[in-house]
Parts: C-alpha cells; sequence; structure tokens
C-alpha cells in the first residue's frame, strides 16, 4: 500500500510504473463528477439549505409589509453568493472525478487521488480482506476492507474513504456509474486470485477477459460482491 507521487510522470495512466509480466489490467475509471458532487460534496443538501433560505426570506419579507418588488430585489441579492457556492462545490468534484483513476488488475487495485498534490495507492488482493459495493442512486460505491495492521489514513483518502470510519479506514472505490458490472468484475478476479493463491484448477471459476482501458466491466461472477447499506 505504498503511495507513489506525482503522476506527470506515469508509465501509463493511473498507473506509477508499466505492469509486470503476467499483470492483466482488467478496468479502469474514474468517478462520475455528478454523482461525487452530490454523494460526497452534498451538493443538493446545501442547495436545499439555500432554497429553505430563500423561502424563509421571501416570507419574513412579505410579513414585515414589503412589496413584491422589493422582496424580490432582496431575494435577487442572494443569488450571487449562492450560486458561488455551489458552484464552487460543483468545480471541486469536477476536478477531484478529472484527476482520479481506479485500476483493477488481475492482481491488485490501484488508486490515484489528489487534485494538487497526487498520490497512488497499490492494494494487492492479498491485502484485501474483504470487498463489498453499496447503491447509489444511478451509480455506487466500492467498498474495500483491507487485512492486517497497516492503515492509510483517512485525511489522505478523503472522499475515497467509507464515511465516518476513521479508526480503521476502508478505501472506495466512489461514485461509479457502473458500479454494479465493475463489482463483478472485482468479484472474478478475486475469485481466480484465491484460486490461485490455493493452486486450485483454474477451470474452477469464471475467467475474466482482460478488457482496455475505459471499457465497460461486464461479467456474472458465481459470488458477487456483497451489498451494504
Amino acid at each position: 500500500m505504498a503511495p507513489a507521487h506525482e503522476h506527470e510522470f506515469e508509465a501509463a495512466r493511473g498507473l506509477p510504473e508499466a505492469l509486470p509480466d503476467g499483470e492483466v489490467q482488467l478496468w479502469q475509471g474514474s468517478p462520475d463528477a455528478r454523482l461525487l458532487a452530490r454523494q460526497a460534496l452534498h451538493l443538493d443538501v446545501v442547495a436545499g439549505y439555500f432554497a429553505l433560505l430563500l423561502a424563509w426570506r421571501g416570507y419574513t419579507s412579505w410579513a414585515d409589509g414589503a412589496t413584491a418588488s422589493q422582496t424580490l430585489m432582496q431575494l435577487a441579492g442572494m443569488l450571487p453568493l449562492i450560486a458561488l457556492a455551489c458552484g464552487l462545490l460543483a468545480t471541486i468534484a469536477w476536478l477531484m472525478a478529472r484527476t482520479t483513476v481506479y485500476t483493477l488488475t488481475n492482481r491488485r487495485i490501484v488508486m490515484r487521488v489528489g487534485i494538487v498534490l497526487s498520490i497512488t495507492f497499490n492494494l494487492p488482493f492479498a491485502q484485501i480482506a474483504a470487498a463489498s459495493w453499496r447503491p447509489r442512486g444511478r451509480g455506487g460505491d466500492i467498498v474495500l476492507s483491507l487485512a492486517g495492521s497497516d492503515r492509510i489514513a483517512y485525511l489522505h483518502l478523503w472522499p475515497h474513504a467509507r464515511p465516518w470510519r476513521l479508526k480503521r479506514t476502508e478505501p472506495m472505490l466512489r461514485a461509479l456509474a457502473d458500479a454494479p458490472a465493475v463489482a463483478a468484475q472485482l468479484a472474478q478476479a478475486l475469485q481466480q486470485a484465491e484460486a490461485a493463491r490455493q493452486s486450485l484448477p483454474v477451470r474452477a471459476v469464471a475467467t475474466a477477459p482482460a478488457l482496455p482501458a475505459g471499457a465497460p466491466a461486464g461479467g456474472n461472477p458465481s459470488r458477487p460482491l456483497p451489498q451494504v447499506a
């Protein structure tokens, strides 16, 4: 799980070095900016809060005897600040989505995160104790529970970490538009890796074909990742 910096010197997109012999990239993608803004930065909640403020301001102005034009002028004065706040959140979400790359291979998960200072985390399958996914609207998140004593600082991972798991951080592939398909691909890769460790016949698990970068994942594993709330 050693981090690497400076994605400008990546050997390939999202990877700090070229994949070794025998390792194959199965899937690569990034968070959906709209889902990230709503789920991680709570843009919907912020917009709802400002809507309530506008409604309260309009009501109090009407109760104080202001005319309709005066009330509208007072509400219009609040709109630039509201637009600025919501615009900043949307821009941050876009930058996060643009600079984040998740990569799944047949041996590990690689997470390149960070807007100003990029950090790449390598998560070998041997250090993943459990994996699950949770649906979130039209997308979803893939949650990873780490084995052993090594931990990643929550602030280093945020927002790519399960909320409120501060002591034992759980990395997340967050705001994926195709989360069910990626979860299926990950389940296949984990089953194959476990079969290889136990020296099981290859035919005991389904074969996951390698996909080019950016292609949608597919597959129907016999043991799909469990869903979490």
